[in-house]
């Protein structure tokens, strides 16, 4: 049985497609096969990361309507192997019901050792979609209010569904920055606000960003490949040492 985590947020702009696919990728590199499903209908962006987008021709959608096999939408990625990508659809309006979605990744996940899904933000009806099926979630945050207020809503909505197998991830930190703001007098403070116990704290890399814009997202290129590499093993049920790298 694979494990199915939901990657969500309570805001946009966190980075949590980028940390969804990276840490994708930093699952594939420890022998494990990976699918990656795209729920944010009409705001799809795993493809691009991903480099993909030019080989679409099925979604979710046409495989739930009848119009082509499940395999025929499912892309492998081929740099990475054992990273698999199915799509979202491009219009709003097909989007898949949270029953629906179920049934399909009940049929499917045999198939794989984890199940990624990336969520799109805040707490509709995509995000609805998005959990149907999830055991777990990682909840991706920046170090700042409405990020917090945010991750409160996500966990609010998972505990009403039976979701308590809830993780926080903060993305895009930059301690002297974090320091320079005085918003919180230490990480230990935004953790507890959240109400959420850490996995992972990844760092603001420019690199990681542009390599993901670009369809090249972390392959050992950028110096938070380690970071995703111990979010992965602490995932794996691993027990391993918070950390990331202090010059970036």
């Amino acid at each position: 049985m694979s494990k199915i985590i939901v990657f969500a947020s309570g805001k946009g702009g966190t980075g949590k497609t980028t940390v969804t696919a990276n840490l994708a990728i930093a699952l594939c590199k420890k022998n494990n096969k990976v699918l990656l499903i795209d729920c944010d209908c009409g705001m799809r962006g795993l493809d691009l990361m991903l480099g993909l987008d030019k080989n679409l021709v099925y979604d979710t959608g046409d495989i739930i309507a009848g119009n082509c096999f499940t395999g025929d939408a499912v892309y492998p990625y081929q740099s990475v192997p054992g990273l698999f990508l199915l799509p979202a659809p491009m219009n709003a309006e097909d989007e898949i019901s949270p029953k629906v979605m179920k049934q399909f990744i009940h049929t499917i996940e045999e198939n794989y050792d984890y199940i990624l899904i990336d969520s799109p933000a805040g707490v509709g009806s995509g995000f609805e979609t998005a959990m149907a099926s999830a055991r777990s979630c990682v909840i991706v945050i920046n170090p700042e209010p409405t990020s917090i207020r945010g991750a409160l809503n996500i966990r609010s909505a998972l505990q009403k569904n039976d979701i308590t197998d809830i993780r926080l991830i903060i993305n895009r930190f930059n301690e002297k920055n974090f320091k320079e703001l005085n918003l919180f007098k230490d990480l230990d403070e935004v953790i507890d606000l959240c109400e959420t116990q850490l996995i992972g704290v990844i760092p603001d890399d420019y690199r990681l960003v542009s390599l993901s814009q670009q369809g090249k997202p972390n392959l050992n290129t950028s110096a938070t490949a380690e970071v995703f590499s111990r979010i992965a093993d602490r995932i794996a049920g691993k027990s391993v040492q918070l950390g990331f790298p202090k010059k970036m």
